[in-house]
C-alpha cells in the first residue's frame, strides 16, 4: 500500500467571518499579506520534508484559483521545489486542472518536475470545479472536452518524437517539440481524482489509470468502484487494490478531546465539511458543467442516511429523481449561507453541526492512535485501496499542533497501517501494474471493496 500526506495549504489568516458569509471563492485577495503567505509556503514545504523523515512514500498537492482555500495556485511551482529539497518521496499532483487551457505548457512543466526529482513524479488529471471555470475564463459546458482533448494532447507530447503540427477541436500548435521530456517512461504515472463522476470513473477505468476518491462517503464510493470494476472487465481486464486509491481526513492527538477540537476546527480551513463554505452555488455548479448523474452521486454522498435535516453535508436521503436531487443540492447550497439574510453564527453551527456528522460516518477521523487505528481498519476493510493519502492540518491550526499531528500519525498510526496493508494484500500501483490482472476464468469480475465492514461498524457504533 502506497501511503502519502496531503493538506489543502489554506491561507490561515482570511477573515472567517467572510468566507462563512460568501464563501472561500472570490474571498478579496487585498486581505493577502505577502509576509504572512511567506510564512505559510515555507510551513507547508518544511511539512513535506517532515513527511519524507517520517517515512510518508509520497506527498500530495492539488491546485484552487481565486481562493485562500488553497494556497497552492499553481502547484507545480511547489513540485518543483519539492523535486530538488526531497530525496524519497513520490510527488503526487492531485492534480492539475486540464481545462484551464495551455497542454503543453504544461507538458513542459510536468517533463522539467519529473526529470529534476529524478522520475518522482506522479501526474493526476482532474476536470477542476465548477469555480475554476469562472478564475480562468474556461466554458463549463466543454469542461470534459477540454479535459479529454488535454489529456490526449499531453501524452502524444510525451510519447511521438518531435516537431510535428496539431490541429484538435479546441487547441492548437503549429509546433510540437518539447523539451525536456519526462524521466519515467513512457511518461509518469497518472492517477485521477474525483468526487464520484461516474463518467470520470468509467474514463479512468478505461484507460487503465487508478481512481482516487477525494474522501467521499464509504457506501456511495463503493458503489462507484463497481462501476469502475464493470468497465474495467468490458475492457478485458480484472481490477485490485492498485486500481484505487481513497484521500481520508485524519487528526491525531495525544487525548480524545484534543483530536476532537483540532478535527473541528479543520472544517473552516478546507477539509470536511469545509467544502460546504468553498463557494456559493453558482460557482460551484456553472450551467453545463456537472451531468445530471454526477449530481446525483455527488448529492448522495453528502447524505446523512440517518436524518434528512442536517448539515450542510446532509442534504439528502435516499435516491431521489435526478433532478430532485440537483434543486435540492443546489437549494441547500443556498440555505447555508442564508442569502436572504445572512446570519454568521447559524451559518456557523450549521457548518459545525456537520463535523459531528462527519466524525460519526467516519468522513472525519479524530482521536489517540489508539482509536484512530480502529477506525481507518474500518475504511482499509470496506475500499481496500492500494493508494492511501492521510489528509491533515487544514484550518485555524497552529504549527505546533499541525506537527504534532503529523508526528503521531507518522510514528504511531503509519506502521499499523503498514500492517493492514500486508493482511489485506492492498498491493499499490508499484507492486501491481493496474489493468495487468487478467479476469478469473469464469469471465465474471470480481469487487474489491465491500459495505459490510462498513455497515458492521455502523451498527457497533449508532
Amino acid at each position: 500500500m502506497h501511503l502519502a500526506y496531503f493538506t489543502e495549504r489554506p491561507y490561515r489568516y482570511a477573515p472567517q467571518d467572510r468566507v462563512i458569509e460568501k464563501g472561500f471563492f472570490g474571498t478579496p485577495n487585498s486581505y493577502f499579506d505577502p509576509a504572512k503567505g511567506y510564512q505559510l509556503y515555507h510551513e507547508y514545504l518544511d511539512e513535506k520534508l517532515l513527511a519524507e523523515d517520517l517515512g510518508f512514500d509520497g506527498v500530495g498537492l492539488n491546485e484552487h484559483h481565486g481562493t485562500p482555500f488553497t494556497m497552492g495556485g499553481v502547484m507545480d511551482v511547489e513540485a518543483a521545489i519539492l523535486a530538488r529539497i526531497t530525496k524519497k518521496v513520490r510527488i503526487i499532483m492531485m492534480g492539475n486542472p486540464l481545462p484551464l487551457g495551455a497542454p503543453l505548457r504544461l507538458a513542459e512543466e510536468l517533463a522539467m518536475i519529473d526529470v529534476i526529482s529524478g522520475g518522482r513524479l506522479i501526474t493526476g488529471w482532474v476536470r477542476g470545479t465548477g469555480c475554476e471555470q469562472f478564475a480562468h475564463n474556461s466554458n463549463p459546458a466543454y469542461n470534459r472536452e477540454y479535459f479529454e482533448e488535454a489529456h490526449d494532447f499531453i501524452v502524444k507530447a510525451w510519447t511521438q518524437p518531435g516537431p510535428w503540427r496539431y490541429e484538435g477541436k479546441h487547441f492548437h500548435y503549429r509546433f510540437v517539440d518539447p523539451w525536456p521530456l519526462p524521466m519515467q517512461k513512457p511518461h509518469p504515472p497518472m492517477w485521477i481524482p474525483g468526487l464520484l463522476s461516474p463518467e470520470t470513473v468509467i474514463w479512468a477505468a478505461a484507460k487503465r489509470y487508478p481512481y482516487m476518491g477525494l474522501a467521499t462517503a464509504l457506501e456511495p464510493t463503493v458503489e462507484l468502484w463497481n462501476v469502475y470494476r464493470d468497465r474495467a472487465a468490458a475492457a478485458g481486464y480484472q481490477i485490485g487494490p492498485e486500481n484505487f486509491g481513497f484521500l481520508q481526513n485524519v487528526y491525531v492527538a495525544e487525548t480524545e478531546k484534543e483530536a476532537y477540537e483540532i478535527s473541528k476546527q479543520s472544517v473552516f480551513g478546507g477539509a470536511g465539511s469545509g467544502y460546504s463554505l468553498f463557494s456559493l452555488p453558482q460557482f460551484f455548479f456553472p450551467s453545463g458543467y456537472v451531468s445530471k448523474n454526477a449530481v446525483r452521486r455527488l448529492a448522495e454522498q453528502f447524505a446523512n442516511p440517518d436524518n434528512a435535516g442536517g448539515g450542510p453535508f446532509q442534504t439528502i436521503t435516499g435516491k431521489s429523481p435526478e433532478a430532485a436531487i440537483s434543486t435540492a443540492q443546489v437549494d441547500h447550497r443556498s440555505k447555508v449561507w442564508q442569502q436572504n439574510a445572512v446570519v454568521i453564527e447559524g451559518t456557523r453551527k450549521l457548518v459545525l453541526d456537520s463535523h459531528t456528522e462527519g466524525v460519526k460516518n467516519l468522513n472525519i477521523i479524530c482521536g489517540t492512535p489508539d482509536t484512530v487505528i480502529r477506525k481507518l481498519r474500518v475504511v482499509l476493510e470496506t475500499l481496500r485501496p492500494g493508494i492511501f493519502l492521510l489528509w491533515q492540518n487544514d484550518g485555524p491550526i497552529t504549527r505546533k499542533q499541525r506537527e504534532n499531528n503529523l508526528k503521531l500519525l507518522g510514528k504511531e498510526v503509519m506502521p499499523a497501517l503498514r500492517q493492514f496493508g500486508r493482511e489485506l494484500n492492498l498491493t499499490s500501483p508499484f507492486e501491481v501494474t493496474p489493468g495487468s490482472r487478467p479476469l478469473p476464468s469464469h469471465g465474471k469480475p470480481e469487487s474489491v471493496g465491500s459495505i459490510e465492514p462498513w455497515k458492521a461498524w455502523r451498527a457497533a457504533n449508532p
